[in-house]
């Protein structure tokens, strides 16, 4: 999602006063003067930035509030339905570990078995001499998931969407995408310098508009939207997607990184789930380090399109190959959501669990269908930040989404869930969430102090 609205619920004018005396509460130290006839070098000044400011405000108003960060927290094992942290272990809600299979002994095993064949690094990109049979069997087995013809692995999934959309398009082209869309995909498309427009989130017809109002002036078109939101937990209707691509000649692109091991009887993604020929989409794109607890970004699509990648896309051209035990890792990985789809069942009766019992609760939920993601939308980012503090003080671990990555409105909490959990892990967390909701609730956070707060602490070192 794209940032928006207010920090924490100030006003714009509220929010540049306490930028402006933040900035005051730990002036820039003095540099000496180069010497006369010398030009001033120009440094880095990190905090000149707007957004470190707008961190360095976030921490003041945590601090006030004896809310501890929660992000960087480490994991001292396996995250998976429970995760220990400090030495303490914590029901874990922060895992994309889909499955449940992180630390699987047969994907564990395929990973060693990799390194003592090929080592940890191909040490190459794989057109120069990176190449491994590892590479091709991941590629192939992707491929067949997702009834596409062949399949290119590449070392990142962030940069899989910048690299191949960044060097698909260009400026003669048009990328028509939903509002909603992972910030990869945006950077691919500023990287390809197409004319690039965002339609409502999950509208074909909004779709449809934007590609019949600017499709004719430009040579290339590209449609795209995700399989599974990992924001809201909500799917589109791909079927109509598809429909409005083809009408317009556009190719269409959807992003199955939350989608698969998650959607579909057998886990295999968006088509399954919707029940369309995986051929009415032109470009599958993956990662693999959710359901598949490795590391790395896919496309899948036509041979002709893998071929043209494998060739021409900068970052597979000039990025060394896949590590051969994160190959293996995904192959194992997939291998098992193949031949176990209970999984896929199981983790969808948790979060359908999770998502009935919240919505029981009057939490708002989003549009979320139940399957692995649930938000709990709290409207504030303070809100958010107090209440998974107060989970992480009762033995739950969430993570809450502030503005600046949603609009204040929107901010949240984010639960994952996994195969792995139990019902009364389920329960529980939802059991607690509502008493500590209730508490906040309660007790509202009064911004005037926060504002006085922060003003005194630049009066101070003013």
């Amino acid at each position: 999602m794209q940032g928006g609205g207010n920090l924490f619920g100030l006003t714009a004018q509220a929010k540049a006063r306490l930028l402006e005396k933040l900035s005051a509460a730990a002036p820039r130290a003095a540099r000496p003067a180069p010497p006369r006839g010398e030009p001033a070098a120009a440094r880095l000044d990190v905090s000149a930035l707007e957004g470190y400011r707008d961190l360095r405000v976030i921490g003041e108003v945590g601090e006030f509030l004896g809310i501890a960060n929660p992000f960087f927290r480490l994991h001292e094992g396996i995250a998976g339905a429970e995760t220990v942290i400090a030495g303490r272990t914590y029901l874990n809600f922060a895992s994309y570990n889909y499955l449940g299979v992180n630390g699987d002994p047969r994907i564990a095993a395929a990973a060693k078995a990799a390194i003592d064949r090929y080592g940890t690094s191909v040490s190459a990109s794989r057109p120069v001499s990176g190449e491994r049979p590892i590479h091709r069997e991941l590629e192939a087995a992707l491929a067949r998931v997702h009834g596409a013809e062949d399949c290119i692995a590449l070392v990142g999934g962030h940069s899989t969407n910048v690299t191949v959309i960044g060097h698909l398009l260009g400026r003669n082209d048009l990328i028509v995408h939903d509002a909603l869309i992972h910030n990869s995909i945006v950077q691919g498309a500023l990287l390809s310098g197409a004319r690039r427009v965002p339609f409502a989130h999950l509208d074909p017809d909004a779709a449809d508009q934007a590609l019949a109002q600017a499709r004719a002036r430009h040579t290339h078109a590209l449609l795209v939207v995700e399989g599974h939101y990992s924001m809201d937990g909500d799917v589109p209707d791909l079927a109509a997607f598809a429909a409005v691509a083809r009408r317009h000649r556009a190719w269409l692109m959807v992003d199955e990184a939350h989608a698969l091991g998650v959607l579909g009887r057998r886990g295999f993604g968006s088509a399954e789930h919707a029940g369309i020929d995986p051929g009415e989409v032109d470009i599958w794109m993956g990662t693999l380090s959710k359901s598949l607890v490795s590391c790395g970004g896919y496309i899948a699509g036509r041979r002709d399109l893998v071929e043209y990648l494998k060739h021409m896309a900068p970052g597979f051209v000039f990025s060394v190959g896949m590590a051969p035990p994160v190959a293996a890792a995904a192959l194992a990985a997939l291998a098992v959501l193949e031949a176990e789809p209970e999984r896929v069942a199981r983790l969808n009766r948790n979060a359908a669990l999770f998502l009935e019992l919240a919505r029981a609760g009057g939490f708002d939920t989003g549009g979320s269908i139940g399957a692995a993601i649930v938000p709990i939308v709290t409207g504030s980012s303070i809100r958010a930040g107090r209440l998974a503090h107060a989970l992480f003080e009762r033995g739950i671990n969430v993570q809450p989404i502030l503005y600046p990555a949603v609009p204040e409105r929107a901010a949240r909490l984010r639960f994952f869930l996994t195969a792995a959990h139990s019902e009364a892990q389920i329960r529980e967390a939802v059991a607690i969430l509502a008493e500590e909701y209730r508490k906040i609730a309660a007790d509202p956070t009064d911004l005037a102090a926060v504002a006085r707060h922060l003003g005194r602490r630049g009066a101070a070192s003013g």
